[in-house]
C-alpha cells in the first residue's frame, strides 16, 4: 500500500494487517510524523502533482504497490491522481476533487438529479456577486472557501451592511495559505451558499463497492457566533425516523458523488425540508470522530480504510448498533500565549477516556475561536449514555488537564471547556 500522507498510527495499523507500507510524507509533517514503521518513506509536497508523480514512479519501479490511499485532507486529490495514473481502481482524481471543491459538489448534486438535497450556491469572484446572491436567496447566507477545511474562512453575511466587510475578508484570504493550521495548501477561490437553518449532524459512512453503510450519526453543536464545532456526540439523540432520513440522504449523496469505496464524513443540517448536505469528505471525520465511532460502535474506521482494498476486513451488513455512547469536548481560550500544559497523560489513563489530544504547546500564541483550528485540544470519552459521556469528557477537561494562557494584560488564565451555543470569542 502507498499512503499519501500518514500518521504513525495509520502506518502501524497497516503493518498490523500484514501490509507492506510505503509513505509519501509532506516535508512539513516529516519531523512530527516520520512514519518509521513504514517500509519506505519519501519526503514530497504531495499537493504538487508533478512532484508527486516523480516520487510515486520511483517507488512503483523499485518496490511496487497495489493500492493508493490517503486519510488526510491535503492528500486526497494526490491519491486520486495516482489511482488514475497507475490504473489501480481506487477513488480517482475527478471524484476526489468533487469532495474537495465545495462548489463542484453543489453543481454535481444538481446535475445528478437523484434527490440529494442541496442548497443554492454560486462562485464569489467580485464584490457585486454578493449583492446578486442576496437578491436571489436573501439574508443571511454563507461565504466559504471552495477548498477549505475546519470552518476556516467560513462566515455568515447577515445583511447588506455586511457585504463590504465580507468582500474585504475574502480578498485578504483568497490565494493565501491557511494560517494557523496544519494544512499545506492555499485557499483557491470562494463561494456563496444559502444558509440552512437547523441542527447539525454528520453521517460517518463506509462504502463497499457502491453499497453505503452509515456506521453512525454524529450530533454536532457549534459555537453561537462561528462555525467552529464545540461538541460531538454519538450516537445522535434523533429518533429512528430522522436517522433513517439522514441515512437515505447519505446514500443518495454518495451515489451522486460516485464514491464506491472507503470512508466518508458527510455533514447535514436537518432543516424543515429534511436533511440538506453542507459538505462532505472522502475520509473519516476529524475532531476525534473516528474515536467516537470506535468507542460507541466498536468499529475502527482507520483499520477498515486500510484493510478494505485488500479484503482484510468484513463488509458491514446490516448497519451496526451502538454498544455505548461517546462524546468529544474541546478546550478554548482568549488571546494570549500558552504558559503551561499539565495533566494530559493522566487524562489518557482515566477510565472511559478514548483519547486526549492537545494541539498547542508552551510558547504558542492563541486567540479567541474564529474557526475550528483555534481550539486548543480535546478529550473524547465513552459511557453508558450520551449525557454521561459528555459529563465524563467535561470532567476530565475541567479537573485533570490544565492549560494556562497569559493574556496581553499579563494575567494568567486557565483555558475553559467550549460550551456549545456560547460565543466563541472569550
Amino acid at each position: 500500500m502507498l499512503l499519501v500522507g500518514a500518521t504513525e498510527a495509520s502506518v502501524r495499523k497497516a503493518k498490523d494487517l500484514g501490509l507492506g507500507v510505503l509513505v509519501l510524507q509532506h516535508p512539513e509533517r516529516l519531523a512530527e510524523a516520520p512514519c518509521e514503521p513504514a517500509d519506505a518513506v519519501r519526503a514530497v509536497d504531495y499537493t504538487e502533482l508533478t512532484a508527486l508523480e516523480t516520487a510515486a514512479r520511483e517507488l512503483w519501479s523499485t518496490t511496487g504497490f497495489t493500492a493508493v490511499l490517503s486519510l488526510t485532507e491535503p492528500g486526497l486529490e494526490g491519491a486520486g491522481f495516482l489511482n488514475d495514473l497507475f490504473g489501480l481502481g481506487g477513488t480517482g482524481l475527478e471524484a476526489a476533487r468533487r469532495f474537495r471543491d465545495k462548489l463542484a459538489m453543489r453543481r454535481r448534486l444538481v446535475a445528478a438529479g437523484n434527490g440529494a438535497a442541496t442548497a443554492g450556491a454560486a462562485p464569489l469572484t467580485k464584490r457585486s456577486d454578493l449583492d446578486e446572491f442576496a437578491d436571489r436567496h436573501g439574508f443571511p447566507f454563507v461565504v466559504k472557501p471552495r477548498n477549505g477545511t475546519g470552518s476556516y474562512g467560513v462566515f455568515r453575511v447577515t445583511g447588506p451592511e455586511a457585504a463590504d466587510t465580507a468582500w474585504e475578508t475574502v480578498s485578504a484570504l483568497n490565494g493565501q495559505p491557511m494560517a494557523r493550521t496544519s494544512m499545506p495548501f492555499a485557499l483557491d477561490g470562494f463561494m456563496m451558499e444559502e444558509y440552512v437553518e437547523g441542527p447539525q449532524f454528520s453521517a460517518e459512512s463506509f462504502s463497499f463497492d457502491g453499497r453505503h453503510v452509515v456506521v453512525g450519526i454524529t450530533e454536532t453543536h457549534l459555537a453561537a457566533d462561528s462555525f467552529a464545532a464545540f461538541s460531538h456526540v454519538m450516537p445522535s439523540r434523533l429518533d429512528a425516523a430522522a436517522e433513517a432520513t439522514i441515512a437515505d440522504a447519505t446514500s443518495r449523496f454518495l451515489d451522486a458523488m460516485e464514491l464506491r469505496n472507503g470512508p466518508a464524513h458527510t455533514e447535514f443540517r436537518l432543516s424543515e425540508r429534511g436533511p440538506v448536505v453542507i459538505e462532505s469528505h472522502n475520509r473519516y471525520g476529524g475532531g476525534a470522530i473516528k474515536e467516537l465511532v470506535r468507542g460507541a460502535y466498536g468499529i475502527d474506521l482507520e483499520t477498515y480504510a486500510l484493510g478494505w482494498p485488500f479484503g482484510l476486513v468484513p463488509e458491514l451488513s446490516p448497519p451496526p448498533r451502538a454498544q455505548r455512547a461517546a462524546a468529544v469536548r474541546f478546550l478554548v481560550s482568549g488571546p494570549g500565549q500558552v504558559e503551561s500544559i499539565t495533566g494530559v497523560e493522566d487524562a489518557r489513563a482515566e477510565p472511559g477516556v478514548l483519547t486526549a489530544q492537545m494541539w498547542v504547546k508552551p510558547g504558542d500564541a492563541v486567540r479567541g475561536v474564529e474557526n475550528s483550528w483555534d481550539r486548543l485540544g480535546l478529550v473524547a470519552a465513552t459511557a453508558a449514555t450520551t449525557d454521561l459521556a459528555v459529563r465524563r469528557a467535561d470532567a476530565v477537561l475541567q479537573d485533570t488537564i490544565r492549560i494556562q494562557v497569559r493574556g496581553a494584560d499579563g494575567a494568567l488564565r486557565d483555558a475553559r471547556v467550549a460550551l456549545p451555543g456560547a460565543r466563541a470569542a472569550v
